[in-house]
C-alpha cells in the first residue's frame, strides 16, 4: 500500500505544483497585457472621456438601415417638401451678413474711387450712396520706438538749465516699455511663444536686443506682480471650498545635464481664483505649508494620499475627492470587464445628467441639496450596493483591473459622498484641472524652468492670467494697467488689483501705456456696428 501510493502522491504533488505555475504564468501575461494596452492607450488612444451615446434609430454602418417599429394596425403619412436649408455655422464663423467685431478692434478706412469718378466725364455722374466691404487684414509682429523729446530750458538771467525729468516707466533705467513688458508676458504665457523666439522675432524687425534683456525685464514685471498674488491667495484660502491639485515642471540644475522633478500646486477658491503655488517636492508638508491655520472648509482633490493625511491632522477640513478620478478607474478595467464597468459607468452618468439639471436651473444652496439628497443621493446608494456585489463574485481575482477599482471607490466611500450634503461642493475637480492646462501646454513650449526662481515666477504670472480668464478679462489690459498703477496704489488695499476686484473697480477706466494712447484709428462709422452686429448684407 504504501510503496503504490508514494508514486502517486509524488506525481499529485507535481500536477499540483504545475497547476499553480501555469496559473501564475497566465496572471502575469494578463498583467503584462494590461501594461501594453496602458501604454499604447497613452500613446494612441485618445484623450476625450466622452462616452458615446447610443441611438436606437441610428443606422448600422454593417447592416441594413433599420426604421423604428410603429405599433401595429397604425399607419404614419410622412410629407417632405423640398427647401433650401440653411447654412449651419458657428457662431465664431465669418458669415453671409459680413465679419463681426467689437469696439477694440481698430478699422482703417481705404476709399476706393471708381474709374467713372476719374474720367474725362466724372461731371456726369452724383455718388448717391456707399458700400462698404469689410476684410480681416493683418501685419506682422511690428515694434515701436518710442522717442521722447525733453526741452531743455532754463530762467531768464540764468546760465544753469533746468532738469526736464524723463517720462514714468514701469522699470526704472529700463529700455522697455509697458507695452513691450506686457507683450513679452502675455505671448509668453498666454500664448507659450518662448522668449528665444520672441528675440528671432525682434531681430528680424532690425532691433538689437540681448536674450539676457528680455529674461531680466520679464523677471522685474513679475516681481511686481507678486504682492498682487500674495492677496489673491489669501482670499482663496478664505474660501469654504478649495479644490487642490498638483502637475509636475522641471526646474532647477540636478547634476550635470540634469533638472529636479518639480511641482505646481494649484489651489481653486469658490470665487473663480486660481492660485499656482511651487515645490520642488510633492510632499504633504507643501500642503501644510501653503494652507496652514488659514484654511478650514471642504478641500477637494483626487485621490492622492497626501491629501488624505493632512486631513486626518487637520480636524477644521472636510475631505471630499472627485468622482471622475473614480471614473477613470472603471475605464481601465473596461477591457477586461466591459458589462460590469458599463453599468458603473451608466449610474455616474446619471449623477451627473441631475448635476446638468442643476446648472441649467441654476439650483443653489437649501435648493440644490435637497435635489441631490432626493434624485442623486440613491443613485449613489445604488452604486456602493453594486461594488459590494461585485466583490463577491469568485471569478475575480486580485490582479483584475476591475478588482482594483471597486477597492479604490470603496476605500473612499465617505469622501465620494460629501456632495450630497454640501451644496457647494463639486462632483469632480474638472474645473481646476480646465485652469492649470496652461501648464502642460507650456511644457511642450518652453519646456522647462532653468531655476526654481522662474517656476516660482511662471506660477505668478500664470495665476493672474488664468484667473483674468476665468473672469472674461483681457489678460493684456488688465497687466498694463496693474503695472502702470501699482507704484502708487496703497499697499494697504493690493487686494483692489486682483483680477477679480479690478474688474469692478478699474475695468471701465484702465491705464494705458502711451503707444495705445497716440493711436488715431478713424472713428468708427455706423456701418461698421451694423456689421459687426451682423445684421446687413454688406
Amino acid at each position: 500500500m504504501t510503496t503504490t501510493s508514494q508514486p502517486f502522491d509524488s506525481a499529485t504533488e507535481r500536477a499540483l505544483v504545475s497547476a499553480a505555475e501555469v496559473a501564475a504564468l497566465h496572471e502575469e501575461i494578463a498583467t503584462l497585457k494590461q501594461r501594453v494596452a496602458w501604454f499604447e492607450k497613452q500613446l494612441f488612444g485618445q484623450k476625450s472621456e466622452k462616452r458615446p451615446v447610443d441611438n436606437p434609430h441610428q443606422a448600422s454602418l454593417l447592416g441594413e438601415p433599420s426604421e423604428p417599429a410603429s405599433p401595429e394596425g397604425e399607419s404614419i403619412t410622412v410629407t417632405y417638401q423640398r427647401g433650401k436649408g440653411q447654412k449651419q455655422r458657428a457662431d465664431d464663423c465669418v458669415n453671409d451678413s459680413g465679419l463681426r467685431f467689437n469696439d477694440d478692434v481698430p478699422v482703417e478706412v481705404i476709399e476706393v474711387t471708381p474709374a467713372e469718378l476719374s474720367g474725362a466725364d466724372a461731371d456726369q455722374y452724383d455718388i448717391i450712396g456707399t458700400k462698404s466691404t469689410f476684410r480681416l487684414a493683418q501685419r506682422p509682429a511690428s515694434y515701436v520706438v518710442l522717442r521722447y523729446d525733453r526741452p531743455v530750458i532754463k530762467r531768464k538771467n540764468s546760465e544753469q538749465p533746468l532738469p526736464c525729468p524723463a517720462p514714468f516707466n514701469v522699470l526704472d533705467r529700463s529700455i522697455a516699455d509697458v507695452s513691450l513688458l506686457v507683450g513679452l508676458l502675455v505671448d509668453k504665457f498666454q500664448f507659450h511663444l518662448p522668449l528665444y523666439r520672441q528675440h528671432q522675432r525682434i531681430s528680424q524687425a532690425g532691433i538689437t536686443l540681448s536674450r539676457a534683456t528680455l529674461t531680466n525685464v520679464v523677471k522685474r514685471a513679475i516681481d511686481l506682480l507678486r504682492p498682487v498674488v500674495s492677496a489673491q491667495l489669501d482670499n482663496v484660502l478664505r474660501s469654504r471650498v478649495l479644490a487642490m491639485d498638483e502637475t509636475p515642471i522641471k526646474a532647477g540644475k540636478a547634476g550635470k545635464g540634469k533638472l529636479k522633478h518639480s511641482w505646481f500646486w494649484p489651489l481653486y477658491g469658490d470665487q473663480d481664483e486660481v492660485v499656482f503655488t511651487f515645490s520642488s517636492s510633492r510632499s504633504r508638508q507643501h500642503i501644510e505649508r501653503i494652507l496652514k491655520d488659514q484654511f478650514s472648509g471642504t478641500l477637494l482633490s483626487d485621490g492622492y494620499s497626501a491629501y488624505s493625511s493632512y486631513v486626518k491632522a487637520n480636524q477644521g477640513v472636510t475631505h471630499a475627492q472627485c468622482w471622475i478620478h473614480s471614473r477613470r478607474q472603471f475605464i481601465e478595467a473596461e477591457a477586461q470587464e466591459p458589462v460590469a464597468v458599463r453599468e458603473a459607468l451608466d449610474i455616474i452618468a446619471a449623477l451627473y445628467k441631475h448635476e446638468a439639471i442643476i446648472a441649467r436651473e441654476e439650483l443653489a444652496d437649501d435648493k440644490k441639496r435637497g435635489y441631490r439628497l432626493e434624485h442623486s443621493k440613491p443613485l449613489v446608494d445604488q452604486f456602493f450596493k453594486w461594488c459590494h456585489q461585485q466583490l463577491q463574485r469568485t471569478d475575480l481575482i486580485p490582479s483584475n483591473p476591475l478588482t482594483k477599482a471597486l477597492g479604490y471607490v470603496i476605500n473612499k466611500e465617505q469622501k465620494l459622498r460629501v456632495f450630497l450634503e454640501r451644496p457647494g461642493v463639486a462632483m469632480d475637480t474638472n474645473h481646476l484641472e480646465r485652469a492649470l492646462r496652461p501648464i502642460p501646454m507650456g511644457r511642450k513650449s518652453w519646456l522647462f524652468c532653468w531655476t526654481e526662481l522662474g517656476a516660482e515666477h511662471v506660477g505668478i504670472i500664470q495665476s493672474l492670467i488664468t484667473t483674468c480668464r476665468l473672469h472674461g478679462i483681457n489678460p493684456y489690459t488688465y497687466l498694463t494697467d496693474v503695472l502702470l498703477r501699482i507704484s502708487e496704489h496703497p499697499a494697504s488695499r493690493i487686494e483692489e488689483l486682483t483680477p477679480r476686484l479690478w474688474k469692478e473697480r478699474f475695468a471701465l477706466n484702465p491705464l494705458r501705456s502711451d503707444l495705445s494712447q497716440r493711436a488715431n484709428y478713424p472713428v468708427e462709422t455706423p456701418i461698421n456696428r451694423c456689421c459687426q452686429r451682423g445684421s446687413c448684407a454688406h
